[in-house]
C-alpha cells in the first residue's frame, strides 16, 4: 500500500472538490426543472392570466391567476433557474478541466466502464438503490485515504451491485420513467452487455467484463424470485448471504477516478463492514481456496488502511 505522491493527491482533491461542487448545483437545478409561464384565460374573459408549471414530463398544473403573489412566484422562478444553469454550466467547464489534469497526473487507475456506468446510474436516478460490493470497494476506500493497494488486491473483471429489494416500488417507478429495463440502462453504457443465459444475475460484455446484481436473503414480505423489470431479458437478481448486514451497516461515499480521467461517486459500505464480511467470506470451507485467500488479503488491507489513514471509521 503506497501513499499517493503530493502533486497527485493535492489533484484529487481539487477534482474531487470540482465534482462534488457540480453535483450540489445539478441537484439544486433539478428543483427548477421544467418552466413556468402566464395562460390567457377562457374567451369569457380574455383579460384573465393564469401562471402554469410545467414539468418535463409535459404535465401542468395552475398556481393561480395573475396577481402580485404569483408574480413573485414566477419572476423568483425565473431567476433561480438562470442562476442554476449559469452555475452548473461553470462548474461543468471545471470538471472537464480536472479531468483533463486527473489524465495529465495519471490521478486514476479505474476502469473507465465502471465511472461510466456510475454516472449513468446516478443520472437515471438509479444510484440510490444500489451499493457497490466487493472488490471494486477498495477504489473508494483508497481515494478517500490517499493511498494504492497493489494491483493484485484489486484486480477483477466484475463488479458486485447490491440492489435493496426494500425500495422495489421506488426502483420500478424509476424504471418506467426512463422507459428502459435495467439492462436497458448498462446499454447505454455499453450496447455489447447481455444477460448470461445460465446466470440471470450476471450481465457480460463483448471484453468479458461482468455486473452482478445481487439482494438479501428472502424476507416473509419479499417477492421471489424477482426479475428487474417486464423485460424477458433482464436481470433476475440473485440472494446472497449476509446482504442484510450490507444494507444496514452505515454508507460509505467517495469519488474515484478513471484512467481517463473522468470521475464518479461510488457509495459502498462503511470499510469495516467490508473486513468483517470478507473475513466471513474467507473463512468458508466450502469456498475455493484462492478466492478466500484474497477475502482475508483484502480485509486485512482494508483494516490497516483503516487505522492509518481512515481512524474515524474503525467501527469494529
Amino acid at each position: 500500500m503506497l501513499e499517493l505522491a503530493d502533486d497527485v493527491m493535492r489533484q484529487y482533491i481539487d477534482a474531487s472538490s470540482a465534482f462534488t461542487a457540480l453535483e450540489e448545483a445539478e441537484r439544486e437545478q433539478s428543483h427548477v426543472r421544467g418552466g413556468m409561464y402566464w395562460h390567457k384565460g377562457h374567451s369569457s374573459a380574455p383579460d384573465d392570466f393564469y401562471l402554469v408549471r410545467t414539468t418535463p414530463s409535459g404535465s401542468e398544473k395552475s398556481l393561480g391567476s395573475r396577481s402580485g403573489d404569483t408574480e413573485r412566484i414566477y419572476n423568483t422562478f425565473q431567476a433561480r433557474k438562470r442562476e442554476a444553469q449559469t452555475r452548473v454550466s461553470g462548474l461543468r467547464e471545471a470538471v472537464e478541466k480536472q479531468s483533463r489534469m486527473n489524465r495529465a497526473l495519471r490521478v486514476g487507475r479505474v476502469n473507465p466502464l465502471i465511472v461510466d456506468l456510475l454516472n449513468r446510474l446516478a443520472t437515471s436516478g438509479l444510484r440510490d438503490h444500489f451499493r457497490v460490493i466487493g472488490t471494486h470497494a477498495l477504489y473508494a476506500y483508497e481515494s478517500a485515504a490517499g493511498v494504492r493497494v497493489d494491483n493484485a488486491t484489486i484486480a477483477t473483471q466484475d463488479i458486485d451491485l447490491l440492489w435493496d429489494v426494500r425500495k422495489r416500488v421506488q426502483f420500478a417507478t424509476a424504471l418506467k420513467k426512463l422507459d428502459s429495463s435495467m439492462l436497458g440502462v448498462l446499454r447505454k453504457v455499453d450496447p455489447t452487455f447481455r444477460v448470461r443465459d445460465s446466470q440471470k444475475y450476471t450481465a457480460v460484455n463483448k471484453d468479458g467484463f461482468e455486473v452482478d446484481i445481487l439482494r438479501r436473503e428472502t424476507t416473509a414480505d419479499d417477492p421471489h424470485p424477482v426479475q428487474l423489470s417486464d423485460d424477458e431479458n433482464d436481470f433476475w437478481v440473485t440472494q446472497a448471504p449476509r446482504a442484510q448486514e450490507l444494507l444496514d451497516c452505515a454508507a460509505f461515499s467517495a469519488v474515484i477516478v478513471a484512467t481517463n480521467g473522468n470521475m464518479a461517486r461510488m457509495e459502498t459500505l462503511e470499510p469495516m463492514a467490508f473486513v468483517r464480511f470478507k473475513r466471513w467470506m474467507g473463512s468458508l470451507k466450502d469456498r475455493d481456496t484462492l478466492k478466500r485467500r484474497r477475502d482475508v488479503s483484502q480485509a486485512e488491507v482494508v483494516e490497516k488502511m483503516v487505522q492509518e489513514y481512515l481512524p474515524q471509521w474503525d467501527r469494529k
